[in-house]
């Protein structure tokens, strides 16, 4: 078939209906070309959205060469790492999808999606629909008849332009214009037969010619103007291979292009003397890594004079790098980059764009595969080098099988399920989803498997093919087309006017209106369709916002439920409203808001009074500030009618003034006391500020002036009062706001005018004279005199204020000082106010001295005792705000002394510096004794006080030690421990009262208290007073005080614990001093005495039990004599065995320092006292203790076991003459309990000993297999150097193979430092391990040594110590079973129980406990067996 026949013949026939309308191709139309103007008016608006972190990939001094590159071996088990760590400090930010409920979106066959998936929100409300996907139906028609009508079978590939080519596999090329009609059918289906498929498709910049790649690795060039076939290209690569990738350059000389077998060609088309010819040269060689995927940059028409064109730039993707390469001028290397490790069947993708960053545009190169995007920013400095700048990373949920850019903002990506997502590059956000599975993308796996030559691929790149679409996707001009099985899909930006229409058409208004908003803020993503000036493009949106509202408006009427209550009708109303109200503020358009948009609403009653209520938050805000003056009229009656008169109240203060009715809103606030408003509307109406004042003073003036108290809404308005008083003369407007500035000092004069009025404007006859200043010291007199004192600080050298300042002053003092109504507080506040304003330097005040001479008098009555802390409270805030200078101080100490004014005097005291009289105040004072500590320890301690005075400070307290230690013996011993430890004993002989030298000596002494014991420099005999002490007034208490003293002697302790009787103690004392039987002896003494009272009691229980059988009559005191006789015997039995139970711990703590001989008379002696009551009462036939005191001898034998043989024991039983004649079987039980516990003890030692045989075996077994097992480096190269171990040929070099699978030569290891020599034998440690982990592990990761032979190095030694491999043997059996052992275990039980038992008492050491194994954090207890190992 000629070419172009099809065109000619069957046009007509192929050609499928008409587009739709609404979903034009848009090839019909130019090209969008980015103008100079246009290209500035992106940088601009992009240059201020640019946020992203660069890092800079560091230059090399000599970029690699391509042959170097291609001879590097492709190592996909060692990650790529970067030179300069901070290029890994990259900010990732995750876009997310939402899930469709299409059934082709499901994630069930992709694995790894799978594991990813998550449930995400939904983008569609915030940004519409961003993309419009069309069906090209005039395309898709005739795709398919070609393949029923001429065999052109299905199509394999796209390519698009100002044409759109589409190659099928059949080897036809159908050629369409913008208008979807078949211009031309290149080649023919015999051709196809030699040929194959065509694999790829690529048109070049002015859309002359086209070429395309085939199955079996033919070319072609074609002339798209008349259809004729240019050249035939049959060896410009190797044969056997198919045609992955055929691209043009904006060279239209020069083409790239991929084969399956992973090599890339430079074609160079030339014509010379006529005839068309094609060279070719291998740029990457797929022996080394095979490229399976390539990009050349083109530019723009308008960018083709930049300056980085010139280097015809080409990106290849291999299965484990990215390089970028410059064809021209040179072949030339510019960067290399690897992914690391990632799924083997993920595709490789490269995208090039110009973007504008930092005023400048430059290519953009975006690679991925997998689930990462990385973005490399490619530029050109002055020198001519080119640098590659990282930018942030797009870090996705899902893997990519297409990236393409629709512009420089936006990308569309293509994951394995067939979505499409839209992805906003500056922030990263997903804009939209979109699923294709209707598209039944074609998909080039054949090509990559390469089946139309026999299938002789890789393994890995048949993988990568599995997922392989790059022939079926193609961009341009804004336009992507997708190429399906029986279609062709195009997709592209929707206009901001379409994504507003869309929303409206699916009843979306809210989406809209917030989308539309968003193209009005310039905060929208994806915007086309908008130009002009920022001011122009608003216009035109908020015209088209206007309309959206007026159908809002309709449609909130329409939508209302006609039926229900009302509360359902003001929830739709409430929820729809509120939108109305607030985009036409943010338009500021409240023309339209009060007149045409409330006109429609206020057809509803209903939706009128929601519409009245919505603006109370703007209002609020200052949003609103004014409204018509119907609007208003209504608001004022819908909220008196609803009753809401605090939302109507803070509503007029925040209107303008003048939309209201002053006369209606003055009447309403009076008629429902809403004065914050009514005093805005006299302020800011009528510059009125008195008359507020007035009506506020009339309702608070009457109660206040017959003493009736104030009622809380009264209490409220005389606040208000003050404030509004404070406001005016601060220049500021109440509520809020400022007085403008020409009328403050009018303002000002006003008020204090109004203040000193002597009467009322409407006084009766009784009234008294200043009314107003004597109803607000009534009131509150701290807050009005606060008030009067910060509108004086604002006075400087205003003549006229000054005056009004001293008139109010006389004022005040006629008012207070003459009148006998006023607490001490409210007097007191007024003369501190007074001291205060006297203490400033630049005082013009004059105030008579006598005046604080009578309120001296008044506030230190000696005859008025009531309000005592009050009355002093107030004279300390009057000297301490200057009154101090007032008063005579010869006269102000002793009044202070009479009123019992402490405080007063302390601050006096304290002015002349006389300390130690202060003590006397804390001392005397009942509420503040116990601060005299603090205050001593402060003048003592804190620099800044002379040396007498520390003195005279001390003797004071020493003057009133008793006393300080009836008030705290534990804070008087710290005073003194802390400041005089040198004169304690002084002290000790000073302190006449016995118990509270006991209280001081036990504060001091006992560490328990916090003292520290060091610092203490106390003879012996001091502890030994305090242990006198302590036997007559706590002798409970003395043994445990034993215990944790530390400086007394042993010989005169014992004396004084042996004249009070305390046995416990004694024994104690004789154990550490060495004598153990003379500690015994107290001890079994002891016990002997409470069985002698025991079996005294016994008997005469016994002769009791007898007489009361004789009597006849059993009263209730008898019943009663039982029950106490009971508990006495019940007692004696408890302190038997606790005398029995200390007495055991003794023998057991000193048996282990006694001979056989010594053990004996500790033991036997025990066991005889403990045995002789049994023999007792066996004699006089009771036996009722009998099972008790059996008990108790058990336990004896039971300790003295480990300790006595047990023959011995025996034969002393059976030696002692009750026994020895035939009465053995009374002691039948304890035998029989000394064999049970034999018994055990033997089970239990034979089962420890089988178990710790078993782990040793265990242990054994496993340090052998560790030992014999061999090694496998993970990579064959040295980890140092990084050469091939067997590419080294010298003889004294060694390969050293580590367990963790690093190799290394040993030469290059002795250069790190990582080998020692020791007895002839080196011993090495890995040096990537070592530095990576320094100081982390306890033990080395020692190397099994291995030659270069294969040989391994026998390792001997005759010591006990183990070898290198042993060692690295044993560490990984410790790491396979970690824990502590069990021989572990049993030693810390074994070494716990005998502290517990034998141990010496040492009264310093610490608790054996918190260095045990099992006080440890890591502890854990391993209840299973090993695990079993196969020999």
């Amino acid at each position: 078939m000629e070419p172009g026949s099809l065109g000619a013949e069957q046009g007509a026939s192929l050609t499928g209906p008409a587009e739709e309308p609404g979903t034009p191709l848009g090839l019909d139309a130019p090209l969008p070309k980015l103008s100079g103007l246009e290209l500035d008016r992106e940088l601009d608006s992009s240059s201020d959205l640019i946020d992203d972190k660069e890092f800079d990939i560091p230059q090399v001094d000599t970029p690699p060469t391509l042959e170097s590159i291609l001879n590097e071996t492709d190592d996909e088990e060692e990650s790529f790492i970067l030179e300069d760590p901070s290029l890994l400090n990259i900010d990732n930010i995750d876009t997310h999808s939402y899930d469709t409920s299409s059934l082709a979106s499901s994630d069930s066959g992709d694995r790894t999606h799978l594991k990813r998936k998550k449930k995400l929100p939904d983008s569609f409300s915030l940004h519409g629909s961003v993309i419009r996907l069309s069906l090209l139906k005039g395309i898709s028609a005739q795709i398919v008849s070609a393949a029923d009508k001429v065999d052109a079978g299905l199509p394999t590939a796209i390519a698009a332009s100002s044409l759109i080519a589409v190659g099928t596999s059949h080897g036809l090329a159908l050629i369409f214009d913008p208008n979807q009609a078949l211009r031309l059918c290149l080649g023919s289906t015999a051709v196809g037969a030699q040929y194959g498929a065509i694999s790829a498709l690529s048109i070049n910049n002015d859309c002359s010619r086209l070429l395309c790649g085939f199955a079996k690795g033919q070319i072609t060039m074609w002339d798209l103007a008349s259809g004729k076939l240019l050249r035939s290209i049959t060896d410009a690569h190797p044969p056997g291979t198919a045609i992955l990738h055929i691209k043009f350059t904006d060279d239209p000389t020069l083409a790239i292009c991929n084969d399956s077998g992973g090599s890339v060609f430079e074609l160079s088309f030339k014509r010379v003397m006529g005839v068309r010819t094609c060279e070719s040269r291998c740029l990457f060689s797929g022996s080394k890594g095979e490229v399976c995927c390539i990009e050349p940059l083109h530019a723009k028409t308008e960018l083709r004079d930049h300056p980085i064109t010139q280097y015809s730039l080409l990106a290849m993707a291999s299965l484990t790098k990215i390089l970028v390469i410059g064809l021209k001028p040179s072949l030339k290397v510019w960067m290399t980059f690897p992914y690391g490790r990632m799924d083997p069947s993920s595709v490789p993708l490269l995208a090039w764009h110009f973007v504008a960053v930092q005023n400048s545009v430059n290519p953009m190169l975006a690679f991925c595969r997998g689930d990462v995007v990385h973005f490399l920013l490619v530029k050109r400095d002055d020198s001519g080098a080119i640098h590659v700048t990282k930018q942030k990373q797009l870090h996705l949920h899902y893997d990519l099988i297409n990236f393409t850019w629709i512009n420089s903002r936006t990308v569309v990506l293509l994951d394995s399920v067939e979505k499409l997502h839209v992805i906003d590059r500056q922030t990263q956000e997903e804009l939209e989803t979109v699923e294709i599975s209707e598209v039944q993308l074609v998909y080039n796996s054949s090509h990559f498997k390469s089946l139309a030559t026999g299938g002789n691929v890789s393994q890995a790149l048949a993988l990568v093919g599995e997922k392989a679409c790059y022939q079926s996707i193609n961009s341009c001009g804004g336009q992507i087309f997708y190429l399906g099985t029986k279609s062709v899909h195009v997709m592209m930006l929707r206009s901001w006017r379409e994504r507003v229409d869309h929303l409206l058409k699916q009843e979306c208004l809210t989406e809209a209106l917030a989308l539309a908003w968003s193209f009005y803020e310039g905060k929208a993503k994806a915007v086309v369709g908008l130009s002009g000036d920022a001011s122009k493009r608003k216009a035109v949106i908020a015209d088209r916002m206007v309309e959206i509202l007026f159908h809002y408006a309709e449609r909130t009427l329409k939508k209302c439920p006609d039926q229900g209550k009302i509360q359902v009708m003001e929830q739709h109303f409430q929820s729809m409203v509120p939108v109305i109200v607030d985009y036409c503020l943010l338009l500021q358009r409240t023309d339209l808001l009060f007149s045409q948009l409330y006109d429609k609403l206020s057809e509803n009653s209903v939706a009128k009074a929601v519409f009245l209520e919505c603006l109370e938050p703007y209002i609020l805000s200052d949003k609103l500030m004014g409204m018509t003056a119907q609007v208003m009229k209504d608001l004022l009656l819908h909220y008196q009618d609803k009753n809401l008169m605090e939302n109507m109240e803070a509503c007029i203060v925040h209107m303008d003034i003048t939309s209201l009715d002053i006369q209606q809103v003055v009447l309403l606030c009076w008629e429902n006391h809403l004065f914050d408003a009514m005093i805005y509307v006299y302020n800011s109406g009528m510059n009125d500020f008195i008359s507020p004042m007035e009506k506020l003073f009339k309702v608070i003036a009457s109660p206040l002036s017959a003493g009736k108290s104030l009622t809380d809404e009264q209490v409220v308005m005389g606040n208000k009062l003050l404030v509004y008083i404070s406001c005016c003369l601060a220049g500021r407007a109440y509520p809020l706001g400022d007085i403008p500035e020409d009328l403050v000092p009018l303002v000002k004069n006003q008020v204090f005018e109004f203040l000193i009025r002597l009467h009322s404007a409407e006084a009766s006859a009784d009234e008294e004279v200043y009314p107003y200043i004597r109803t607000l010291l009534h009131f509150d007199t701290r807050e009005f005199l606060n008030v009067l004192a910060l509108t004086f600080e604002d006075f400087k050298n205003d003549k006229q204020a000054v005056e009004y300042q001293q008139r109010i002053v006389d004022i005040l003092l006629k008012v207070m000082v003459e009148n006998s109504d006023f607490i001490p507080s409210q007097v007191g506040c007024l003369f501190t106010f007074l001291a205060r304003q006297l203490a400033k330097p630049n005082n013009t005040l004059f105030v008579n001295r006598t005046l604080f001479d009578q309120v001296l008098e008044f506030l230190c009555s000696p005859d008025d005792d009531s309000r005592h802390s009050e009355r002093q409270q107030v004279l300390l805030e009057l000297l301490q705000a200057g009154g101090i200078v007032q008063f005579e101080e010869n006269r102000l100490i002793p009044m202070a002394e009479k009123a019992e004014f402490y405080q007063i005097c302390e601050f006096m005291y304290e002015q002349e510096h006389l300390y130690d009289k202060i003590i006397d105040c804390y001392l005397r004072d009942p509420v503040r004794k116990e601060e005299v500590f603090n205050y001593i320890h402060n003048i003592l301690s804190i620099p800044g006080y002379s040396a007498e005075e520390k003195q005279s400070v001390w003797q004071k307290a020493m003057k009133h030690i008793e006393e300080l230690l009836l008030l705290s013996p534990c804070k008087a011993a710290d005073l003194i421990a802390t400041h005089f430890n040198d004169q304690i004993e002084g002290i000790i002989k000073n302190i006449q009262d016995p118990f509270l030298l006991f209280q001081f000596l036990r504060s001091l002494l006992d560490p328990r208290e916090g003292i520290n014991q060091d610092m203490l420099q106390l003879s012996p005999c001091v502890t030994e007073q305090f242990i006198e002490l302590l036997c007559h007034y706590s002798p409970d208490q003395v043994l445990e005080m034993l215990q944790v003293l530390e400086f007394y002697r042993l010989e005169e302790t014992i004396q004084i614990i042996q004249k009070h009787l305390l046995h416990e103690a004694s024994s104690y004392l004789l154990e550490k001093k060495g004598d153990v039987h003379g500690a015994f002896q107290v001890m079994l003494e002891q016990l002997r005495s409470k069985l002698l009272m025991l079996t005294h009691e016994d008997e005469g229980i016994s002769q009791s039990l007898t007489c009361r059988e004789r009597e006849e009559e059993i009263s209730l005191s008898n019943m009663l004599c039982d029950e106490i006789q009971e508990s006495t015997e019940l007692h004696l039995l408890k302190d038997i065995e606790d005398i029995l139970v200390k007495t055991i711990a003794l023998c057991q703590r000193n048996s282990h320092s006694l001979n056989q001989q010594q053990r004996e008379t500790l033991w036997f002696p025990l066991l005889e006292a403990m045995m002789s009551p049994q023999k007792l009462s066996s004699s006089t036939g009771l036996c009722q203790y009998s099972e008790p005191l059996k008990s108790l001898t058990m336990q004896v034998l039971n300790n003295m076991a480990a300790f006595i043989a047990l023959p011995s024991i025996l034969q002393r039983i059976l030696q002692d003459p009750v026994y020895g004649k035939g009465k053995l079987g009374e002691i039948q039980g304890l035998v029989l309990g000394m064999l049970d516990t034999f018994n055990y003890e033997q089970t239990l030692l034979e089962t420890i000993t089988n178990l710790l045989n078993h782990d040793l075996h265990w242990s054994l077994c496993n340090l052998r297999a560790s030992i014999t097992r061999g090694l496998n480096p993970k990579q064959d190269y040295c980890c140092i150097c990084l050469q091939q171990y067997k590419r080294r040929q010298e003889t004294v070099d060694e390969i050293i193979v580590f367990s963790c699978g690093h190799l290394y030569h040993s030469l290059c290891l002795l250069s790190k430092e990582c080998g020692i020599e020791t007895k002839g034998q080196m011993r090495w440690t890995c040096y990537k391990c070592n530095s990576s982990n320094k100081g982390g592990k306890l033990s080395e990761n020692f190397s099994d040594l291995k030659k270069g032979n294969g040989t391994s190095l026998a390792q001997s030694s005759a010591e006990s110590l183990l070898d290198s491999q042993q060692i690295q043997a044993f560490d990984q059996l410790c790491r396979l079973y970690r824990g502590t052992s069990r021989l572990a275990l049993l030693t810390e039980l074994s070494r716990t129980r005998g502290g517990e038992k034998h141990g010496l008492l040492n009264v310093s050491q610490g608790d054996p406990a918190l260095n045990s194994v099992f006080q440890n954090e890591n502890f854990q207890l391993h209840l299973t067996p090993p695990p079993f190992t196969e020999e």
